[in-house]
């Protein structure tokens, strides 16, 4: 049954099984159309993003937040996915943000608690939705998943909600991640404005995406970080600014070359913060 399933509106879509759909963000109407569509009635986020409730609701969809990091899933997280799985209104549309790294760690850890994936068949939802090795924590969730005893999770009391809110760091990296995937869309249009979204301006972007690292950084919870870990911070902040000015220089050639190279100067820092400090069997800098 394992399979993708192509689609436009529905990032990395994975039929695990007859009752269970892993993938990516659904964004705009035509993403949750497709989902009516396809039968699907729950849809379960594991994203820190907070889940576009109005417009599931608008289909007839139910919107269930249960967010996890990419540090791995707790046995208490893994347990209240599984029961989710299992007695919400099906079939179900669990997803992250991109659909390759904790919506199908999620998928397949709640599915072998469930009894309905063996340890073979878990890793090869990871394989075939393309899980990065580096998600350290995600493949050892995955690999320390058991059956669970279904009287355990008949006895599991839990409140299935639309949106649960989220610590400061999490909400700061949800919208770093925003600006930044903005900031690449910008930078492959050549830093025009695009069709979709024609009011976004790159320098702005810039400037908000430097604005979450300034924020951050003052934070209580960052403070009380390594200071390797803060440094890592700043250096991002740094190179925002730089980009911001970047962009609000004369529109070149030149200009625009500089500007993608600190983009991916960027994208270099954060990924080597992640797998210091996120990506880790329980170290998750965003939660």
């Amino acid at each position: 049954m394992l399979k993708k399933i192509l689609s436009d509106s529905l990032p990395n879509a994975l039929q695990v099984n007859a009752r269970l759909i892993s993938g990516g963000l659904p964004d705009g109407e035509a993403a949750f159309a497709q989902l009516r569509d396809l039968g699907v009635q729950t849809i379960i986020s594991v994203d820190g993003e907070t889940p576009d409730v109005a417009t599931a609701e608008k289909y007839g969809l139910r919107y269930v937040h249960l967010p996890h990091g990419y540090d791995g899933i707790s046995p208490e997280r893994s347990s209240e996915l599984a029961k989710a799985i299992r007695d919400l209104p099906g079939p179900i549309y669990l997803h992250c943000h991109h659909g390759k790294h904790r919506s199908p760690a999620a998928s397949a850890t709640a599915c072998r608690a469930l009894g309905w994936l063996d340890a073979q068949q878990a890793e090869e939802v990871l394989t075939l939705a393309g899980t990065s090795p580096h998600y350290l924590g995600l493949f050892a969730s995955v690999r320390k998943s058991k059956p669970l005893d279904p009287t355990q999770l008949d006895k599991l009391q839990v409140d299935f909600r639309p949106t649960v809110p989220l610590p400061e760091v999490a909400e700061a990296m949800v919208a770093m991640d925003q600006h930044f995937e903005q900031l690449e869309q910008l930078a492959a249009n050549e830093w025009r404005a695009l069709p979709r979204h024609p009011a976004l301006k790159p320098a702005h972007e810039a400037l908000l995406l430097r604005e979450q690292f300034t924020e951050l950084l003052r934070t209580e919870s960052v403070r009380a970080e390594p200071v390797a870990y803060r440094e890592q911070l700043q250096a991002g902040e740094a190179i925002a600014k730089r980009l911001e000015e970047l962009l609000r220089g004369e529109a070149t050639p030149e200009q625009s070359a500089a500007a993608a190279a600190q983009l991916k100067a960027l994208k270099a820092n954060c990924t080597q913060c992640h797998r210091q400090y996120r990506d880790l069997p329980e170290r998750d800098c965003s939660r």
